[in-house]
């Protein structure tokens, strides 16, 4: 499923991240495809692939383990029997838990990805002088820099975008699959109803927690520079210097990858799921 996020989504990841860093540098989602294609061509829009799939393998790896696992604790807050079909109001709950956990794999991952996407323009802009353009360079200035710690800048902000992003996320995905199946079993839906409501699901995500992404991608990308503020003090200096709107810097390539990236993300899970579930049950 992460994989199939990433391969989907990842030239519209790296538009984002560079439209939330340096938002004065482009006028637009075209703007910022052409641009990076006339920099450095064609492989500038899967800089940080390598590490943003660790990232999405490791986070949805952890995230579904866990999200199994929460169900089963909201199970027992609400007092049902384990077999219970849950609402989809305490699915996206459940979901909301698990993603604490997954928030300890993706961080330094995202980190190191987000670095390697905005890596020319902390060049152009004169904030670095050399850059890293492989995933072992940056991971060895970060921790020749800062230590083993430094994959963790940007905790805090990934935190407060994972767990209330991931109710959003859970309770779009299922409300979404209640609705197509009408009545029916949800296990049944087919493909095109999977990749709508996975889709939905990652819209609503990012519609809830976007500014708080920007956030994290400016504090994950300019501490290469120096000492970065925390969430709030970035929060606030965005806002005097640059407006509300500048936190909504990168939103349509976001919007656009965000339904592709993650109709087929859980479209990959539930088949291969399934698939899974078929060979355990043959033994």
């Amino acid at each position: 499923g992460g994989t199939a996020c990433v391969v989907t989504g990842q030239p519209f990841d790296t538009a984002k991240v560079k439209m939330q860093t340096f938002p004065s540098m482009y006028k637009g989602l075209v703007d910022c495809f052409v641009k990076t294609y006339k920099q450095v061509g064609f492989q500038g829009f899967y800089k940080g692939t390598t590490p943003a799939l660790l990232a999405n393998i490791a986070e949805n790896s952890v995230l579904f383990m866990c999200y199994g696992f929460c169900q089963q604790i909201v199970r027992r807050l609400v007092g049902v029997d384990r077999k219970t079909k849950l609402s989809d109001l305490q699915n996206a709950a459940a979901g909301s838990f698990a993603s604490a956990f997954a928030t300890l794999v993706l961080c330094p991952t995202e980190l190191v990805k987000c670095r390697l996407q905005a890596m020319y323009e902390m060049q152009l802009s004169g904030k670095i002088i050399q850059g890293h353009n492989t995933v072992w360079s940056v991971v060895k200035g970060v921790i020749q820099k800062d230590g083993p710690l430094g994959f963790y800048r940007g905790l805090s902000s990934t935190l407060l975008r994972e767990v209330p992003g991931y109710f959003f996320f859970f309770g779009g995905y299922e409300l979404s699959r209640t609705f197509f199946a009408s009545g029916r079993s949800k296990d049944d839906l087919g493909p095109i109803p999977l990749l709508l409501s996975g889709g939905f699901g990652g819209s609503c995500l990012w519609i809830a927690v976007y500014p708080v992404d920007c956030v994290k991608s400016r504090i994950q990308v300019l501490s290469m520079a120096g000492k970065q503020a925390g969430f709030m003090g970035t929060f606030v200096t965005v806002v005097r210097t640059e407006g509300i709107l500048a936190l909504y810097s990168g939103l349509t390539p976001t919007m656009i990858r965000a339904f592709l990236a993650n109709g087929a993300l859980f479209l990959a899970y539930e088949y291969s799921r399934k698939l899974m579930m078929k060979q355990i049950d043959s033994y």
